[in-house]
């Protein structure tokens, strides 16, 4: 028995077929519908000369069409290779180039970023418009090649096996560059499984999704499982905390997923305090720990809330809080979901630690990625005898519940979006008035965490930060920019002259 995804849509629509999958924009979809439409896709994606195996891009919104491109690729064989729409044209262009899709599918407004960064690429995929009209006219190619066969005779057209890819996600990397991390269908379904078992949904569930779905958690953390289960997702386009609270009473909402930011987005509206929350059974919260102030704030308005923590090669989802536990465990990631092994590894000698202790956490099972995309000297350098280093350091109490202390690299995390610093610190040092820099997270209300970057100009010049700032955003998207610029005469540095970012946390500590 194969654990391949297009199956559990095509399971679905033979037992529930007139019930409802999606609701997006006051339009519904059937299960029946959705999977119709995708074997179709699936043929036609094949009919135009798109191979098993092959990378399907995509730069888009949160859509249906999303979705049913999403299950045409799990029925076809093929690669869903979700692209950030945030990233400028350079910055997709590289996914491109590393990737290397047969077609990229984006939003209409999102065509001409595309078609930029197809050129600039030099990979010479198909840019196709995701809509409706778009897929429909591709669909159209399949109909006399055996829509609804994708499991017939040939290798085009077998189901796909456990471990072949389907989705390809990058990651921000520490180089500087992203690294895609590719997810096989074995690795999806035992996340999914995992996930229900430590957190569960069920059929009559109603599933508010705004987390983006070029985000590993915008399918695996809530939405595939619903259309397993046979639940109702409500896919909304993009984050809008008064939408967001009025959806939750008109369509019944009864679990959502988020980072922090977007609970606290939430809470600040205006509308929180009279919202009718009264149906949402329980909200998952993940990217970061949730602060105890905006914690209390919900839980004050009698909703459960799951914490969790998990990252792209996992899948995600490693460690879950339950929620019996979040109050008296704030800022804890959790315990390992079912299915799902951690350790911890001694950062100076390598070697597992056993009980209370504090170490590198590493991750070890059937939802650990199949490696980076084309870069196996990355892969073994993540994943060594079996388990996947995380880079997090995770502290483990005498009850065997973990919480995050700090990042082996140094990497920090805004508004649910992973940021690298040596992206940004790319970027400054091709400035011309910059001798020097090095870019940390601090602290921040709103998003958690943001960039400062620490700038040693070059002699006699004196670059504004507003300039240096501008300067990123025309470079990356705008959540890597850092958020302040301090100007230093030099940066502090070990006896090996390596940046010690931990005393230049702390000169902006002491800053205030």
């Amino acid at each position: 028995m194969t654990s391949a995804l297009g199956r559990w849509l095509r399971d679905r629509a033979r037992a529930t077929p007139h019930r409802t999958a999606i609701v997006f924009e006051g339009e519904a979809t059937s299960y029946g519908e959705l999977d119709a439409r995708s074997e179709r896709l699936a043929a036609g994606l094949l009919a135009a000369g798109v191979r098993r195996g092959d990378r399907v891009a995509t730069l888009t919104g949160n859509r249906p069409e999303h979705v049913e491109l999403f299950f045409a690729c799990a029925k076809a064989g093929l690669i869903l290779t979700p692209v950030n729409v945030r990233l400028t044209a350079p910055e997709v262009a590289y996914q491109l180039a590393d990737a290397e899709p047969s077609i990229m599918f984006a939003a209409p407004a999102l065509v001409p970023l595309a078609e930029e960064a197809r050129t600039s690429s030099g990979h010479p995929c198909r840019v196709a418009e995701l809509t409706r009209g778009g897929l429909d006219a591709l669909a159209t190619t399949g109909e006399d090649t055996g829509a609804g066969d994708t499991g017939g005779a040939g290798d085009e057209h077998r189901d796909p096996a456990d471990d072949d890819g389907l989705l390809l996600v990058y990651t921000a990397g520490t180089t500087g560059r992203p690294k895609g991390a590719l997810l096989t269908h074995a690795n999806c379904f035992w996340t999914n499984l995992s996930l229900d078992r430590g957190c569960e949904l069920r059929e009559d569930d109603v599933v508010l999704q705004v987390l983006p779905q070029f985000h590993v958690g915008g399918w695996n953390v809530q939405p595939l499982l619903a259309w397993w289960k046979g639940a109702t997702v409500v896919l909304e386009p993009s984050f809008d905390a008064g939408r967001a609270l009025r959806l939750i009473a008109e369509r019944g909402v009864t679990t959502m997923m988020g980072v922090p930011a977007t609970y606290l987005f939430m809470a600040q509206h205006p509308g929180f305090a009279t919202a009718d929350l009264s149906g949402l059974r329980r909200v998952v919260v993940g990217g970061a720990p949730m602060p105890e102030p905006l914690l209390r704030t919900w839980l004050d308005r009698g909703v459960r809330i799951v914490q969790g923590y998990g990252l792209t090669e996992a899948a995600p989802n490693v460690l879950c809080l339950p929620e019996e536990d979040i109050a008296g465990r704030v800022g804890w990631a959790g315990i390992p979901y079912p299915h799902v092994d951690v350790a911890l590894r001694d950062v100076e000698t390598g070697g597992t630690l056993d009980g209370p202790g504090i170490g590198e956490l590493v991750v070890r099972g059937p939802n650990v990625f199949a490696g980076y995309w084309r870069d196996p000297e990355a892969t073994r350098a993540a994943v060594t005898g079996g388990w996947l280093r995380t880079g997090d350091i995770a502290e483990r109490d005498a009850d065997g519940f973990y919480r995050i202390r700090d990042r082996a690299k140094d990497m920090y995390v805004s508004g649910g979006e992973n940021v690298y610093p040596a992206e940004a610190e790319s970027v400054l040092q091709g400035h011309p008035e910059v001798a020097e820099v090095a870019v940390v997270g601090v602290p921040d209300a709103r998003w958690g965490e943001v960039g400062c970057a620490f700038v040693v100009p070059v002699p006699g010049a004196a670059p504004e930060a507003s300039e240096l700032i501008a300067h990123c955003r025309a470079r990356l998207a705008g959540f890597k920019a850092p958020k302040y610029v301090r100007l230093v005469d030099r940066l502090p540095r070990s006896a090996v002259d390596k940046v010690l970012k931990s005393k230049l946390r702390g000169v902006w500590e002491q800053a205030g």
